[in-house]
């Protein structure tokens, strides 16, 4: 099994950023460093099998290749494009988010 490369796109990182705050801030530092290991075992799934997350959104949204896979433990989904020799994460976003809004800041890839 080939590993890709991982692209995290500025605004997924920024995303991330978002999301390690809030949880410091209202959890705690447990719960930030457990949202970071959730992230990390998602970025290697993805980087191992790109194929296998939802490309749910990818239909809602009419982004093409756009897939998908939730961080277990946690509402968030990890937004990505798989490439011949790359995966572009686009965005980490709250599940229960308004996705098509969050979405919409994204330029088509």
């Amino acid at each position: 099994m080939r590993m890709r490369n991982l692209f995290i796109r500025a605004q997924a990182d920024s995303d991330v950023q978002r999301a390690i705050v809030f949880y410091a801030e209202q959890a705690g530092s447990d719960l930030a460093l457990r949202f970071v290991e959730g992230l990390r075992r998602t970025y290697s799934a993805i980087a191992a099998t790109p194929d296998t997350g939802s490309p749910r959104w990818a239909h809602d949204l009419g982004i093409s290749g756009l897939r998908s896979m939730r961080l277990r433990g946690f509402p968030w989904l990890v937004f990505y494009i798989a490439l011949n020799d790359r995966v572009e994460i686009l965005r980490v976003l709250d599940a229960r988010s308004n996705i098509p809004a969050w979405m919409g800041e994204t330029p088509d890839a």
